[in-house]
């Protein structure tokens, strides 16, 4: 039992709406359960392994409809003493979204959301993207046997993203513009030509990654972290986890919700702009550079709704530069295995940055979440690591380049 509501004016929707925003005053639109009506069986919710479907009593897909799905979630949850160590913080956790099939968090928006575009009647599916919604939408879309059309701005998108999207099969343009102007655009072609939305303006897709918030409770036995902080682009993220841990306090399965901690890069960062201003919706920036391309947007969509998840969890936003989110990239590989491209090490940077100013205690338990897999950005790997040595073909020659630095 559920509808959608406008945050704004309160308007309801019925779940039979093909709708995104609100139809009276154009505001984001929530999904809104009858919690008296869900019945969780917690003997299954403990014993079985975690994956997004495992929840599915809290998320709006119809009974009848067969999710498509390639087994998304259940991500782990590394224990990173090594890291934590050189942070100087008690407890640290990394939750690694980039081990999902595509590589990315995306993933679990995307099962619900192409699922409810199948259980809609939808024919084609469409997005715009800086990278992993594209490759996870196109994915998807072969899962389910429908087209999908993505929009990318030329020249924007790591190589290991833009392949994805190609081989399964997506429509690919590559639009002379920004991503922002790419949302704009996709958002008129899916009006005009009645195909289904599946950016995170899209509040199905956010159901899928609130998933992310109940696997960190689960796999700490229902423990609560004290912070969970997180790379913030487009800003569903942030929304959607923080909704997931809202969710369980009022299934009374927890009594209080991670502080929810938003890191963006020094050149986008209308969020963190809003948050130190104590304003409730952001000025947009026309031009949003970073490293980190997979939050290297200007006008996030789920502005709003992200500002009230930091603010009533008494989280915070902060930004980093470029240079710490390399050297975080870094850290995470080396001192922990955990590969990431680096929009998913701002979390770790940030953490760092805020621990060292003081501003996040160092006896806090903290989860950082790493949103997509080293792959999906090899290029930049390659520009800022050192080159492989070239040796000849002797013991000697190779003995020499491995003691070289000794």
């Amino acid at each position: 039992m559920y509808h959608l509501e406008c945050i704004e004016c309160g308007k309801r929707h019925t779940k039979a709406d093909v709708v995104y925003t609100c139809s009276k005053c154009g505001g984001l639109l929530d999904v809104i359960y009858d919690y008296s009506t869900i019945e969780l069986d917690m003997d299954k919710i403990k014993k079985q392994c975690p994956s997004v479907w495992k929840y599915r009593e809290m998320l709006p897909v119809d009974e009848n409809q067969e999710p498509i799905s390639i087994e998304e979630g259940g991500t782990p949850l590394y224990k990173c003493d090594r890291l934590a160590d050189r942070i100087g913080i008690k407890g640290l956790y990394v939750k690694h979204e980039g081990l999902n099939p595509t590589g990315s968090f995306k993933d679990r928006g995307m099962t619900v959301g192409v699922s409810k575009a199948i259980e809609l009647g939808m024919k084609t599916v469409a997005c715009a993207s800086t990278g992993n919604t594209s490759a996870s939408l196109g994915i998807y879309g072969a899962r389910a046997g429908i087209p999908a059309v993505v929009l990318l701005p030329e020249g924007k998108v790591a190589l290991g993203k833009v392949a994805q999207a190609l081989m399964h099969g997506a429509k690919v343009l590559s639009l002379r513009g920004n991503f922002d102007e790419a949302l704009v655009l996709v958002r008129q072609l899916c009006d005009e030509e009645k195909f289904y939305l599946l950016n995170s303006v899209n509040p199905y897709r956010l159901e899928g990654q609130k998933t992310i918030g109940f696997e960190i409770i689960d796999q700490l036995d229902f423990n609560v972290p004290d912070r969970v902080m997180l790379p913030v682009g487009n800003a569903g993220n942030i929304t959607a986890i923080y909704k997931g841990f809202k969710e369980f306090m009022n299934m009374r399965l927890t009594e209080k919700i991670p502080k929810m901690t938003g890191i963006q890069s020094e050149g986008a960062a209308p969020i963190v702009k809003a948050y130190q201003n104590k304003q409730n919706d952001i000025t947009p920036e026309t031009h949003p550079d970073t490293i980190a391309t997979a939050i290297r947007i200007g006008n996030p969509v789920n502005a709003k709704k992200a500002l009230k998840a930091i603010y009533e969890s008494k989280g915070l936003a902060d930004t980093v530069n470029d240079d710490e989110i390399v050297q975080a990239q870094k850290d995470l590989a080396q001192l922990e295995g955990i590969g990431v491209e680096p929009a998913s090490a701002s979390s770790v940077a940030g953490l760092k940055k805020l621990v060292d100013e003081g501003i996040i205690g160092k006896d806090e338990t903290v989860v950082c979440v790493t949103t997509g897999h080293l792959l999906k950005d090899p290029q930049e790997v390659v520009d800022m690591c050192p080159k492989p040595v070239v040796v000849d073909a002797t013991i000697e020659s190779i003995r020499k380049a491995v003691f070289e630095d000794k």
